[in-house]
């Protein structure tokens, strides 16, 4: 266990440069960087920022006279550029090696400080997804289970599949428009997750005042989220039930509860623990980006696309860093919580 262990922390090495050699190539071939940014406000600076549409040959014109090239090479030496792209490469592995993410292009920050800074929001709606999908999920997957092809099984399974085919950031848009000042009434704010006099709050209206906010962009995101989950759950259950060990207890005379709670629950939720950590940590780090972005949360998935559209590479390359690694070990403690529920499973041959 030991060796697969060091084995598979050591494969990490050449994922990851893998990953950051793919996308740091893609990234050269993308047009709009920061330097060409930079050069247009110039252009636009140098021009008047606008004019008649007849005029325009001679604006493109004076913006290029605007923007000397030692002005240019002062500018890619800002940001770098200015040396060839394997060697900055090559800093940017030694700089992630030491867990120094680089500096933002247009924050003016260190990476570290804008992931930190976004991570409130990002737990919050994460682990509350994370904890309503697991809570709905596991009981009523159990439910339909021992109901199966029951009236409950059947319109439980229209309701689930009816909110899966419901995108969250539709959803987002309905509750926006019935629950917050749309059309209708407005029970719950429009975006934040706090009100501007939060501070001033005892911790009672502060707990409520944020779960007051955090209702509606939760509610988007689990609804279409703990369906897989929950016919995961009913499909491991019956498989488990039809076996032989399931009648043989129940042939001893053993109470129903705990012939299910006892003997089919531990196997049929191997699925789910295995896939734990991997849903733990995702719930964390990928949130939707739609789902932020409607009801104004700046978390890490508005972050990091608002990055990739500014073309401010640093904070693209240190999140897939930092998220790659992440995923990762969090796939390696997958397969050790395999073997934690399943002692049969062995890696001495892996």
């Amino acid at each position: 266990m030991l060796f697969y262990i060091f084995k598979r922390l050591l494969l990490i090495i050449p994922t990851l440069f893998g990953i950051l050699l793919l996308t740091f190539t893609v990234i050269q071939f993308v047009p709009g960087g920061p330097v060409e940014q930079i050069v247009q406000e110039l252009r636009g600076r140098n021009t008047g920022g606008g004019g008649e549409a007849s005029g325009g040959a001679v604006r493109e014109y004076r913006g290029r006279e605007g923007v000397d090239p030692q002005r240019l090479e002062e500018i890619k030496k800002l940001y770098g550029f200015d040396k060839p792209a394997y060697e900055r490469f090559w800093v940017m592995l030694k700089g992630f090696a030491q867990f120094d993410l680089g500096k933002s292009f247009f924050h003016h920050k260190d990476v570290w400080q804008l992931v930190v800074s976004k991570l409130p929001v990002s737990i919050s709606l994460g682990m509350w997804t994370f904890l309503l999908t697991y809570l709905i999920s596991i009981p009523l997957g159990v439910a339909k289970a021992v109901r199966e092809g029951s009236r409950f099984d059947v319109s439980t399974s229209v309701a689930v599949l009816v909110g899966y085919s419901i995108p969250g950031f539709v959803l987002g848009v309905v509750l926006l428009v019935l629950f917050a000042g749309g059309s209708f009434v407005q029970w719950f704010p429009l975006r934040g997750l706090t009100s501007d006099n939060w501070e001033q709050l005892d911790w009672f209206h502060k707990m409520t005042d944020y779960l007051w906010h955090i209702a509606l962009p939760v509610t988007a995101s689990v609804v279409s989220s703990f369906a897989m989950m929950t016919l995961l759950v009913k499909n491991t259950f019956i498989e488990e039930i039809r076996k032989q060990y399931v009648t043989t207890a129940r042939a001893k005379g053993l109470p129903e509860k705990q012939v299910l709670y006892k003997h089919i629950f531990r196997n049929a939720l191997l699925p789910l623990i295995t896939g734990f950590p991997g849903a733990f940590i995702g719930a964390f780090f990928a949130g939707s980006v739609l789902i932020e972005t409607l009801f104004s949360l700046d978390g890490l998935g508005l972050l990091s696309y608002e990055s990739i559209i500014k073309r401010d590479y640093p904070v693209v390359m240190g999140a897939l860093y930092l998220f790659t690694l992440i995923g990762l070990v969090a796939k390696l403690l997958a397969d050790l919580a395999y073997v934690w529920a399943d002692p049969r499973v062995k890696f001495d041959n892996q």
